[in-house]
């Protein structure tokens, strides 16, 4: 499969096609088969989200070691100051450890529809959006870096993951589309492929235990059989009976 789905998950959406109790899920949105999605958004977060059949994309995707960046914009509580932002991009203190470096700034989007149900907000404080960008997967990431920054978030949207973007695919929310995986993340699933099919050929078999192999000054290769330390000694291995004391008599 050379093409990877797109979907703009709504809010209080499960990321997950199997039922659980009255609550929507990708299978209320997408009727394709056999694909599943590439990663998790929270159930009260929105935004993009990235399905495919393939797993090798799902790997490389949803996996941190692979650092593909995700795009947050999240509406938080008060308006940050360059002094808070920078806070973020110099990574902040969470109960499992510090984040690393992420981009933030101040943002108006202009292309957000209103979220049903309405966000809650107080009259008397303002609100102010916020990009961040993470490398990262924490649980809950981006809402607890505002949060502890002093800016608690209120409305979540994640609008990129890497090159793929709901916002630059004019993607309605409920909405998705099959796109193409773009030449440079195929090059990496091939190679990520390549590499593992590599790992799985040397794998051990099970008479590796009994040979090993010796270099010749030729430079070849040669396997030879180990020995055990009954046959270095000439002893004969003990059978898994137990051993019955002889009575000696005396001369």
């Amino acid at each position: 499969m050379n093409n990877i789905i797109l979907f703009n998950k709504p809010f209080q959406v499960l990321s997950q096609f199997s039922n659980d109790g009255d609550k929507k899920t990708l299978a209320h949105f997408i009727d394709i088969p056999n694909v599943y999605p590439a990663g998790r958004l929270d159930f009260d977060s929105e935004g993009l989200m990235l399905l495919t059949e393939n797993g090798s994309v799902q790997h490389l995707i949803s996996s941190p070691t692979f650092k593909m960046p995700k795009t947050y914009w999240a509406q938080v509580e008060g308006i940050p100051s360059e002094y808070d932002l920078e806070k973020l991009r110099n990574g902040v203190e969470l109960k499992d450890g510090i984040t690393l470096p992420a981009q933030a700034k101040s943002i108006t989007p202009n292309s957000i529809s209103d979220r049903s149900p309405p966000v809650r907000f107080r009259q008397a404080i303002p609100t102010s959006w916020v990009e961040l960008k993470i490398h990262e997967g924490k649980n809950r990431q981006v809402r607890r870096m505002t949060a502890a920054i002093g800016y608690p978030t209120l409305r979540l949207i994640r609008v990129a993951i890497g090159p793929y973007s709901i916002d630059t695919e004019n993607l309605a929310e409920g909405e998705w589309k099959s796109v193409p995986l773009s030449p440079e993340f195929q090059e990496r699933v091939f190679q990520f492929e390549k590499n593992r099919k590599k790992s799985t050929s040397r794998a051990p078999t099970n008479n590796s235990r009994r040979h090993y192999s010796k270099t010749q000054s030729d430079g070849s290769i040669s396997t030879e059989r180990k020995t055990t330390p009954n046959e270095k000694t000439g002893r004969k291995p003990l059978s898994n009976s137990k051993r019955v004391a002889r009575k000696t008599t005396r001369s």
